[in-house]
């Protein structure tokens, strides 16, 4: 068969279903033979929504999110998205056209050497010089990317090669298991929660993958360990359950910040030191053991020494700790009465409801996300852009279940949340998913809008106005004294620019419209847009009223 079909039935082997992409003239072959598949072509309109939707796509599903772009300036702007999925842990098989191979040895029009640009990006990237690779490569391709941790991949295909006549066959696609920890690691581990007067749990973005969110709640409840989670790991534990103590991420003297301070024993599981620097959050290195559980071995970080290193499947390594306490301690289990944290949670719930009511407009970032979460059920989605609208999400928007609340935090790329969106409504059709996003963040990748409208998708997208570059503005005032550079910029009129693209939109005049306008987006068959004036003077606040706290328990 040519070699184009031939791909096209590897990837049908590996079980995808939708590519994300905007094509050109080299990769005409690949797209001409998958007119002939069942796999659905996502057309986009910027190569970078396209990734940001397969990064999705891939962090809920599990399995490799597709991408595709033409050479040259496709390449190039797939590159952030990519970087995003690899930073952020999440599968990703992208793959680029390339010019024929009988013109890259030489300057030719638009060659460039893709592969050595993406290679600092990926897990692994790879040009199909030989047609007869392809089932090597495309299986190679999405074993690396989907085993942990998960990350992107790259194959490149040239147009001359897509045209090749060759006899192959898919290859057979098989699981691959992880191997479980060191039985005498888990010995030390157990011995060390077994001694701590003061131990917390971080979960990371590990906890939400696959079966460890399962087993880490069963180890906190075994042992009465409260737990913390990164800002990438919202939902690990439910935000309901009393071993819960919410978010770290925002500021070092945040409230769950402050109980670290005391902690004696970090569990560490899943932990990417990419989310948040041990420099943070590990102020008394010399007064706290950690135990580091993970698929690799831990980082090398002075505020991050591990005292006991559990590397293997995380869900399973739980699973052995679970067994292992349990076999040693049982008559002692649980080692802590929960009912001791509870002050410290009720303090940050009521942190959280201060202005649950509050009727200021333009409204205050804690207002809107009290009403988003009204609104939004427990298996809904939620996806935040990057910028000051980040951090309140972060901190006030609890999660009931794993991978509800997706944010950017390794890679930390504006313009993810819309088309992000795009690549959780087709993962999970059924699920409200809403974007937000700042103004900034939104005008990067607004025009994927056209796509969700095509595709009648409905995601609500709703827009933070505040005309400036607010999070930067935030980061320079907190620096410099309350000074700041030139951040400003103007907006369009979002109702018309709802209009223009043939959606329902509505900008937000007063407080108590939130909750019905969500309501009323979220029972449209296609896209809508809500725009929300917000009160950013309520970032310093924060900052200040932080940097006051003292530890409540």
């Amino acid at each position: 068969m040519k070699a184009s079909d031939l791909f096209v039935r590897c990837l049908e082997a590996e079980g995808v279903t939708h590519i994300f992409g905007l094509p050109g003239e080299e990769n005409a072959d690949l797209m001409i033979s998958l007119l002939d598949s069942k796999i659905k072509f996502v057309l986009c309109r910027h190569e970078q929504g396209a990734a940001f939707m397969a990064d999705v796509y891939g962090r809920l599903t599990g399995r490799s999110g597709v991408c595709l772009a033409t050479l040259g300036p496709g390449a190039t702007n797939l590159v952030t998205g990519v970087a995003d999925a690899n930073m952020d842990r999440a599968p990703v098989v992208a793959i680029i056209g390339q010019a024929g191979t009988y013109r890259l040895h030489k300057e030719s029009h638009q060659n460039m050497d893709a592969i050595a640009m993406y290679r600092p990006i990926s897990k692994w990237a790879q040009s199909v010089t030989n047609a007869g690779n392809i089932p090597e490569i495309i299986r190679k391709a999405f074993k690396l990317a989907e085993q942990e941790k998960p990350g992107a991949t790259v194959i490149e295909l040239p147009e001359d090669v897509a045209k090749h006549d060759i006899a192959r066959a898919p290859l057979t696609v098989t699981r691959t298991r992880r191997a479980a920890a060191d039985h005498k690691v888990i010995a030390q581990a157990a011995e060390l929660i077994g001694r701590a007067e003061r131990p917390m749990i971080l979960a990371g973005n590990g906890a939400i993958r696959k079966r460890a969110a399962l087993q880490l709640r069963r180890f906190a409840h075994k042992t009465g360990i409260p737990v913390v989670n990164t800002f990438m790991a919202k939902g690990a534990i439910a935000r309901g359950d009393a071993h819960c103590l919410y978010t770290m991420g925002l500021q070092g003297k945040d409230h769950v910040n402050l109980a670290i301070d005391q902690a004696d024993l970090v569990i560490s599981c899943g932990y990417d030191l990419v989310e948040y620097s041990p420099n943070f959050w590990n102020k008394t290195p010399d007064n706290k053991k950690i135990i580091h559980l993970d698929f690799w071995p831990a980082e090398v970080d002075s505020a991050y020494t591990a005292d006991v290193e559990i590397v293997s499947d995380l869900a399973d390594a739980l699973w052995q700790l679970n067994e292992e306490v349990n076999a040693r301690f049982e008559r002692r289990l649980p080692f802590h009465p929960i009912g001791r944290w509870q002050k410290l949670r009720q303090t940050i719930q009521d942190d959280f409801a201060m202005e649950k009511a509050d009727t200021a407009f333009p409204v205050k970032p804690q207002r809107v996300l009290w009403d988003v979460r009204e609104v939004m059920r427990p298996s809904d989605i939620l996806l935040s852009d990057v910028g000051a609208h980040k951090m309140w999400i972060s901190r006030y928007y609890q999660c009931d279940e794993p991978n509800t609340c997706l944010i950017s935090n390794g890679f930390c790329s504006m313009g993810f949340a819309l088309p992000g969106a795009i690549g959780a409504k087709i993962a999970y059709p059924d699920r409200r998913v809403l974007a937000i996003n700042g103004d900034a963040g939104f005008m990067m990748n607004m025009q994927e809008l056209e796509t969700a409208a095509r595709l009648g998708l409905n995601i609500v997208v709703m827009v933070w106005l505040d005309g400036e570059y607010g999070l930067i503005k935030w980061k320079q005032q907190n620096q410099f004294g309350g000074r700041h550079s030139d951040l400003k910029f103007t907006n369009p009129d979002f109702d018309h620019l709802a209009k223009a693209f043939g959606i329902w939109g509505q900008t937000i005049t007063g407080p108590n419209q939130i909750k019905s306008a969500l309501e009323e987006a979220f029972a449209l068959k296609g896209p809508a847009l809500i725009a929300v004036p917000v009160d950013y003077a309520e970032n310093r606040k924060l900052t200040k009223r932080l940097g006051e706290l003292v530890f409540t328990i």
